[in-house]
């Protein structure tokens, strides 16, 4: 029988993982909370809450490599995402596992229009920024104490199959595209901003579980050639065959906004990351592991048929 895989969180990045997993010939058990998910043949769900130590070691036993793609309520991070996390590196630790994490760019703060890369200091000036920062040094430490072996993956905004209302080019853009509806966007549309296509952070953490070389750094997962939001959202509304249409949320009415819901209302803090060029250098990892980004018009359409096929009603 293969080694054991765990991967903890059962999203569409934790099914990335677990469908590259499984292209590999990897055994597979996926963790959640609430115990749902339609998973493949042979893959074991095992449900439980990820918080609680003594079920994050039952989780991660007889593991291999543990795969952290958790993420709580956007508006819960301070209270939740630590905890969560020393959760999942104890039972890691226990089971004598490696473990891959995935982290976004929030760390770094406000790069001021320069591409961001993985020695840039975190100077991060927002509440989610801090939490991520010290979440990821939290992880380092334990890396380098010797309590377990660590890497880390970052993503940008990502999209992708499965990606729904989390993914900026989701529900609100693609979603709509196909209903022949407004795309929905915040920011400044004509700004460079790098999106990282979702079965590409699944590829890029199994890759980092696999080369000892990868463990105690952090490392930007591989995006397709940065172009405008404005220029992406054109390639969406011509592969759908509709006129483009695009909507851009004045800050005054999405501060409103955000003032009823809270998911709007975290995205507030984060609104420089779409004002500015907001640009992810991989080159790292390319350099360490080849760059397999999808080319940008092949994700597209992949993501399209997905949305096709969920039948998704837009906002």
């Amino acid at each position: 029988m293969s080694e054991l895989h765990v991967v903890f969180g059962t999203g569409a990045i934790g099914r990335a993982v677990m469908e590259t997993l499984l292209s590999r010939g990897k055994q597979v058990r996926m963790v959640n909370r609430s115990g749902r998910g339609k998973l493949p043949a042979g893959v074991k769900l095992l449900s439980g809450d990820a918080a609680d130590p003594s079920f994050a070691r039952q989780a991660a036993e007889g593991a291999s490599v543990v795969y952290n793609v958790l993420n709580p309520p956007y508006h819960q991070w301070p209270e939740l995402f630590p905890e969560l996390q020393a959760s999942v590196v104890e039972g890691a630790a226990a089971a004598g596992a490696k473990l891959v994490v995935m982290e976004n760019v929030y760390m770094y703060g406000d790069p001021k229009g320069q591409p961001l890369t993985e020695d840039m200091p975190y100077a991060a000036h927002t509440k989610k920024g801090q939490v991520r920062a010290q979440m990821s040094r939290d992880l380092i430490d334990a890396h380098e104490k010797g309590r377990l072996q660590v890497t880390i993956g970052r993503a940008s905004d990502y999209f992708g199959p499965g990606g729904g209302v989390q993914s900026p080019l989701g529900d609100l853009v693609i979603g709509r595209a196909l209903a022949g509806k407004s795309a929905q966007m915040i920011g400044n549309i004509d700004m460079l901003h790098t999106y990282t296509y979702i079965p590409d952070i699944g590829r890029a953490l199994v890759t980092l579980g696999e080369h000892d070389e990868a463990f105690g750094e952090a490392w930007h997962i591989p995006n397709s050639p940065v172009l405008t939001t404005r220029a992406i959202i054109e390639r969406i509304y011509e592969a759908v065959g509709q006129p483009v249409r695009i909507q851009v949320a004045p800050k005054p009415l999405l501060w409103l906004m955000g003032r009823f819901d809270r998911t709007l209302g975290e995205i507030w803090e984060m609104l420089y990351e779409f004002e500015q060029p907001f640009v992810v250098d991989h080159g790292k990892y390319d350099k360490a592991f080849g760059d397999h980004a999808t080319p940008l018009p092949d994700a597209l359409h992949a993501t399209i048929d997905w949305h096709r096929q969920q039948e998704v009603q837009p906002a």
